[in-house]
């Protein structure tokens, strides 16, 4: 395939029956999940251990260097227990590598190499920081952001929107807010993510791209920054690093295209929580919670 080329194809997923499968990103940490790679798939431990330098699980809920990867392998570990044949699948910012990955677009080998590296890029960054909007509306948030001059990051759910921005620009995004009787809660995060100030971290992490092989899907992966299946994998994840999170509109796209139901792969049920908000009615499970030591 070329670098530029489709990576699937909405036709394929438009007659589904199986449930999508959803692959979580940053602050789905959870304590059992090591238990669960260890259990699963030693061999990622092992070899995260030495991309980072460490074990990385003990220090999941400290930085977004040691989060990523940790994350990432215990939803490759939740995937490899479970005996799933999805329609589609989409990832939550970081959680894409991890679907690409189970999909065969990326060798894992190669994935969890992007996203040590993606981690470590983002948590250098140091430039800023993210502020969550407590029942506003998508077009609230967007009114806030654009008179405090911070990105609208993520868009997850209705009534949870994530502003991205610098720290004395988001002081008066939560002034804007207040005025307007929206409630906030700052994040636990040391960058803009998804926003225009992490842009010094785009030109490494495609770099890394460009050296690894992309291949055909066993089945179509959305991207969470157009809503729609990934037409160029290395451009679309390097860009991502400075697009918000569509998240709200990738989980309709899935489901008006085929999706009965959906899966959350990895640890912690933060996606099917929002899901639930995002299409209520609608079927989304978390089996991974229960397999350790199934």
């Amino acid at each position: 395939m070329s670098p530029a080329g489709p990576v699937s194809d909405v036709e394929a997923v438009s007659h589904a029956t199986e449930p999508a499968a959803l692959f979580p990103g940053q602050g789905s940490h959870t304590p059992e999940m090591r238990a669960l790679v260890a259990q699963v798939a030693p061999q990622l431990l092992e070899r995260v251990s030495a991309l980072v330098g460490e074990d990385p699980f003990p220090r999941a809920g400290e930085s977004t260097r040691f989060a990523q990867p940790a994350i990432f392998c215990a939803s490759l570990a939740g995937w490899d227990a479970l005996d799933l044949h999805p329609s589609a699948a989409a990832g939550h910012s970081l959680g894409e590598l991890a679907a690409l990955a189970a999909a065969g677009v990326l060798a894992r080998e190669d994935a969890l190499a992007l996203v040590v590296l993606r981690g470590r890029l983002m948590s250098e960054a140091d430039n800023g920081s993210m502020l969550a909007l407590v029942g506003a509306s998508i077009e609230d948030a967007r009114a806030i952001a654009d008179a405090a001059g911070v990105t609208v990051a993520n868009d997850n759910a209705p009534g949870q929107v994530v502003l991205s921005g610098a720290v004395d620009a988001l002081a008066e995004a939560e002034r804007v807010a207040g005025e307007r009787g929206t409630r906030v809660i700052a994040l636990d995060v040391a960058g803009a993510f998804h926003s225009p100030l992490m842009a010094e971290a785009v030109a490494p992490f495609r770099a890394a791209l460009d050296a690894v092989a992309v291949g055909e899907p066993a089945f179509p992966v959305f991207s969470g920054a157009s809503a729609a299946p990934f037409a160029d994998v290395r451009d679309e994840l390097a860009q991502a690093l400075i697009r918000p999170v569509r998240w709200r509109e990738t989980v309709i796209a899935l489901h008006e295209h085929g999706a009965p139901s959906f899966v959350e792969v990895g640890p912690g049920r933060v996606l099917a929580r929002m899901g639930k908000r995002i299409l209520k009615g609608v079927p989304f499970e978390t089996p991974a919670e229960g397999l350790v030591n199934a």
